[in-house]
C-alpha cells in the first residue's frame, strides 16, 4: 500500500479511491429501483453516505500532515459504516438483493482499513524519530 500512495500523483490513482468510487456508481444504480417514496429518505441517505466515502479519501489525500490524512480516512469509515447499514435496511424492507454491493462495500473497508493502518504506523514511526 505504502509503494501506491508514493507513486500516486492524485487521489484518483489510489486503489481505496478507485474502489470506493465504484461502490458509489454501483449504490446510484442500486437506489434506482428503490421506491419513489423514499427519493427523499433512504434513497438520497444512502447515496450520500456513499459519496463522503471517496470524498473523503480525496480530500484526505490532500492533506499535509498524518494526522490530517488519518482523520479523513476515518470520517471514510465511518460513512462506509453508516452505509453497510443501508443495505441492510434496504435487504430488510425488500428493497434490493444487497449480497453484491455489500461485498463490494467489504472491500473498500479491507482497503481503508490497510492505508489507515500504514498511516498509523507511519505516524508512530515518526513521532518515536
Amino acid at each position: 500500500m505504502e509503494d501506491q500512495r508514493e507513486k500516486a500523483k492524485n487521489f484518483q490513482d489510489l486503489l481505496v479511491w478507485q474502489k470506493a468510487h465504484q461502490l458509489v456508481l454501483a449504490v446510484y444504480r442500486l437506489t434506482d429501483a428503490f421506491p419513489k417514496h423514499e427519493l427523499f429518505a433512504l434513497t438520497s441517505q444512502l447515496r450520500r453516505a456513499a459519496v463522503s466515502i471517496p470524498a473523503n479519501v480525496a480530500e484526505g489525500f490532500r492533506r499535509r500532515g498524518l494526522k490530517d490524512k488519518i482523520r479523513f480516512f476515518n470520517i471514510a469509515e465511518g460513512s462506509l459504516e453508516e452505509v453497510q447499514y443501508y443495505f441492510i435496511l434496504a435487504k430488510d424492507l425488500g428493497y434490493a438483493d444487497t449480497r453484491l454491493i455489500t461485498e463490494q462495500a467489504n472491500e473498500v473497508s479491507r482497503l481503508l482499513d490497510s492505508y489507515s493502518r500504514t498511516m498509523r504506523a507511519r505516524l508512530a514511526a515518526d513521532s518515536n524519530s
